[in-house]
């Protein structure tokens, strides 16, 4: 058997590159909006009228504050000399109460955000010189 010999004359080597390639890039920003909008409510308004009742009656103790109906009555007690001394209701304070329902119309701002999404084109191919 003959001894043989070989030569390598041609061969191959693989060499693998790891690139990093943005395929799409976004860009995510926020708008404000401002919007009138109609307001419609109902408000309660309430007034009050005073009315002095003069009453000048004697009394042993002064009366407490009470309410009849709509009425709020607030007596008005004053001492006065005699050989003794008296409480004489001089007054009461009477307040009437009156309710009315009005309609309210106001134009308001309204501000609302919205999230913009924005797609960047993707840069071209890179060349190496």
């Amino acid at each position: 058997m003959q001894d043989e010999t070989v030569i390598p004359i041609l061969g191959e080597d693989v060499i693998f590159e790891k690139r990093r390639r943005a395929k799409r890039r976004v860009r995510v920003s926020t708008v404000t909006r401002q919007q009138e909008e109609q307001l419609d409510c109902e408000l309660l308004r309430e007034n009050v009228e005073l009315e002095r009742v003069p009453i000048g009656k004697i009394i042993s103790e002064v009366p407490a504050v009470r309410e009849e109906g709509d009425s709020v009555i607030i007596p008005v007690v004053e001492e006065v000399l005699v050989v003794e001394r008296r409480l004489l209701l001089k007054e009461e304070i009477r307040v009437h109460r009156t309710k009315k329902m009005e309609r309210h119309h106001e134009s308001i701002s309204v501000r609302r955000q919205e999230g913009v999404v924005a797609v960047i084109p993707e840069p071209g191919p890179v060349k190496s010189g």
